[in-house]
């Protein structure tokens, strides 16, 4: 649908490392189609509007004027026919069928297989809007450097879907799965050894033996954090050993501790620490 003739102006995350979900920011133009259905679950954020839109998705028929800021739920495994009626700056977000499931294995009663989200045209989902907001930095940035970010995101999105837009029973608070802590050892000792290596989501996730949903909720009751924020926090502690019992460059401290280079360090250790890892340095050896 996106990589249509015409479409201007276009980013995606094809070589950014997400595993989650795919994202493509583009102007439109007025066009019409039919297309055939996905598996996974289609968001088109509407940047900008009102845009006539009309057509039939998800067995439901559809002639709405959206305004910015609205979103088009699209489920996965329905076609979709449309009309645009006018040029759009759009958001096309592609969340995996596996990460539904997965959130919903967690979350809900019943067979996650069985998860339908119903499509809807929505003027305004003010939580959705800010969980897709960081997607779309990001892919203005290209920073492959955000892809353990991103996955992690794509988790409260399917949440917020399944919570509101699904057919699924939530499960209260005696029926989640419970996991023992020896599982979050693992994580964190799989990201102690694996400092100075690109990491992954589901790297973590399959060191512990959990779901990567698993995963990020445990790690929030416990550390208030997510893997992805205490893999990094792990990161700039290393670097600290390293500044105060070394000698090494700070460029090579960076990649030591698994930074992509000298300004992604310091960005993190100013923000952990307040200071820069070289008035760190100083202060330690004065």
């Amino acid at each position: 649908m996106v990589f249509r003739p015409g479409v201007e102006g276009q980013r995606t995350s094809d070589a950014l490392g997400w595993t989650t979900m795919f994202a493509s920011s583009q102007l439109e133009p007025p066009y019409e189609g039919s297309f055939a259905p996905v598996r996974d679950q289609l968001l088109v954020w509407h940047r900008d509007g009102p845009a006539l839109i009309e057509g039939e998705g998800g067995e439901k028929r559809f002639r709405r004027a959206v305004p910015p800021g609205g979103i088009h739920l699209i489920p996965g495994g329905a076609g979709l026919r449309v009309n645009l009626h006018h040029p759009l700056e759009t958001m096309h977000i592609y969340l995996r069928r596996s990460v539904l499931e997965e959130v919903a294995a967690d979350i809900t009663c019943g067979d996650p297989a069985m998860l339908r989200i119903a499509p809807r045209l929505l003027d305004v989902d003010v939580m959705l809007s800010k969980l897709l907001g960081p997607l779309d930095c990001a892919l203005q940035e290209g920073n492959a450097e955000s892809a353990l970010g991103i996955d992690y995101l794509s988790f409260p999105i399917a949440a917020h879907l399944i919570r509101l837009y699904s057919n699924a029973r939530l499960a209260t608070s005696s029926q989640k799965r419970a996991c023992s802590s020896p599982a979050l050892d693992r994580a964190v000792q799989f990201m102690r050894a694996h400092l100075h290596d690109s990491i992954s989501l589901a790297d973590i996730a399959r060191a512990a033996a959990l779901s990567s949903s698993q995963l990020v909720r445990l790690f929030n009751g416990r550390y208030g954090l997510s893997p992805h924020r205490f893999l990094i926090n792990m990161r700039v502690e290393q670097a600290k050993r390293l500044l105060e019992a070394t000698d090494l460059p700070i460029a090579e401290i960076a990649l030591e501790c698994g930074f992509c280079h000298q300004e992604h360090l310091t960005h993190q250790f100013r923000r952990a620490c307040g200071t820069t890892p070289a008035a760190f340095r100083r202060d330690r050896w004065s």
